[in-house]
């Protein structure tokens, strides 16, 4: 069974390609990668923020989130 990788972003140029450098890295054998643009899908953020994600771009993998560089606060996209 494959792990869960959910990268969150808010469409920013660093989002994307920091969305790009992930879809390449990230071994799809491994990982189910779902990609969610919260700037698109307000109702996420919330989903996003109850796991631990404090700014965007970050990566969620088995339940932890990495924060990749600081593009905006989650605060930011409510």
């Amino acid at each position: 069974m494959k792990a869960k990788a959910v990268f969150y972003h808010a469409g920013c140029p660093i989002c994307v390609t920091a969305e790009q450098s992930i879809a390449n890295a990230i071994d799809p054998s491994r990982y189910d990668l779902e990609f969610v643009h919260l700037g698109e899908e307000k109702a996420r953020v919330a989903e996003a923020e109850s796991v631990g994600v404090k700014s965007v771009p970050a990566l969620l993998i088995d339940d932890t989130p990495f924060h990749i560089n600081f593009g905006a606060s989650i605060s930011d996209l409510k």
